[in-house]
């Protein structure tokens, strides 16, 4: 649970001090995308397959931690950074970097505790996350040209 904490300070006090490349709104509907993406996806991994959990079995307080501390600054980091007038080669090395780092990440939270396996894997992840990085980015961009279309039709 500390590591949960300190986990959650972190990461809330540096989304909260980065200098913003993006708008107050793109953070606040690309948090909200990522809070109910994680719930669907721990619904089902979690709760229909017993493949992992957090702190202890089954649905508790706890949680809530890692579902509105942990991910959402997360996210303002990564896409507040995404090098979306780059190369898609450097688009696609920052998305290696932040799946590394996810992967890093996971193995600490299962080694402190507050992220457990039952029938998963930790290269299972590996997996997934490539894809978790461009379901978030494509969230991203789909907001922002929705945010541009709503510019240009009230001027």
């Amino acid at each position: 649970m500390v590591f949960a904490l300190i986990s959650a300070f972190l990461f809330t006090a540096i989304a909260y001090l980065i200098r913003k490349r993006i708008t107050y709104v793109e953070m606040y509907t690309t948090s909200l995308f990522s809070i109910v993406f994680q719930l669907i996806v721990d619904m089902i991994l979690e709760f229909k397959y017993n493949y992992y959990g957090y702190f202890e079995y089954g649905v508790d307080y706890l949680t809530f931690i890692v579902i509105f501390l942990i991910y959402p600054p997360l996210n303002i980091i990564y896409l507040n950074y995404f090098p979306l007038e780059n190369s898609h080669w450097k688009k696609l090395l920052y998305i290696i970097l932040w799946c590394a780092f996810s992967i890093g990440y996971e193995y600490l939270s299962v080694r402190y505790g507050f992220f457990y396996y039952e029938n998963w894997k930790l290269w299972y992840s590996a997996i997934i996350y490539p894809f978790v990085y461009l379901i978030i980015t494509l969230n991203f961009l789909l907001t922002k040209k929705l945010l541009s279309h709503y510019r240009n039709t009230n001027k």
